[in-house]
């Protein structure tokens, strides 16, 4: 039942009426890419941006785990000019784990955990010139046992842009987070940042290059995770746009790829 979810939502995302958009700022999705933009959502508006599928693959020596996403979406609510309300979950996860000195497979499914936060401009809420927000945000282990990080975490987000044209722009995502230890059982300290650079190729097209470097310090063990990440989007209409992008790892840290295609939608 709960995996019906999604397709509702995306049936919603083409059916309901359009809004008047007199006035809207730039549509300006969170998705795709390994940043988050510093834009804030137009007061009232509601929008919807759905993952509609994303393959990630791990592989070492000894084991490999493929992980397959399905509805993973984030509601963005406009409180004002600056600030605006978030929510992410997602409605199903599979994964499967192949050791492979054993040859034994075992798979996991269900659904994600709920993320829930703010977003709030300090300088330029449109995205223009140089843009600057925080984002603070904790996310809570509703989701199925065996997908769910079982305990709590939360994080800060500080997204940035500096337009250096009118079509190029640098963006960064510096990050703080408590993060949940691997056993599921506490918290730990996690840093890093996002970086890279957005380019509109045309009215509709825009294409992003980033890297992101987050260490974690899990008392299992430290790790610093390092990708890579193409994105591009396309915007057949004022108020939605359909992406896809991957992810490559740049150490044995990180998955080793992630490819995704998405949705978002302004109403």
């Amino acid at each position: 039942m709960i995996a019906r979810i999604a397709p509702l939502t995306l049936l919603g995302m083409a059916l309901l009426p359009t809004a008047v958009r007199a006035q809207l700022r730039d549509l300006c999705p969170e998705r795709p890419g390994l940043d988050t933009p510093p834009c804030i959502l137009d007061k009232g508006h509601v929008q919807i941006e759905m993952g509609l599928a994303d393959w990630t693959r791990d592989r070492d020596a000894a084991q490999s785990t493929t992980t397959l996403s399905l509805g993973d979406t984030e509601w963005r609510y406009g409180l004002d000019g600056n600030t605006e309300l978030r929510a992410s979950w997602t409605a199903f996860i599979r994964q499967s784990e192949h050791d492979r000195i054993s040859g034994d497979r075992n798979h996991a499914s269900g659904t994600g955990d709920l993320s829930v936060g703010v977003k709030h401009a300090l300088f330029h809420p449109d995205g223009s010139g140089f843009s600057l927000a925080i984002a603070p945000g904790i996310t809570l282990p509703t989701g199925s046992h065996d997908v769910s990080d079982g305990t709590w975490s939360a994080s800060l987000l500080i997204p940035a842009s500096y337009a250096l044209t009118e079509d190029i722009s640098l963006i960064a995502t510096p990050e703080i987070d408590a993060a949940p230890d691997g056993d599921g059982h506490g918290r730990h300290l996690a840093y890093g940042s996002a970086a890279g650079l957005s380019v509109d190729l045309d009215k509709q097209v825009n294409v992003s290059v980033e890297m992101q470097a987050i260490h974690d310090r899990d008392p299992a063990g430290p790790s610093t995770q390092a990708l890579t990440s193409l994105s591009l989007s396309f915007q057949p209409g004022a108020s939605w746009m359909l992406d896809a992008g991957a992810n490559f790892g740049l150490n044995h840290a990180s998955p080793d790829a992630e490819a995704y295609i998405g949705v978002s939608r302004r109403f």
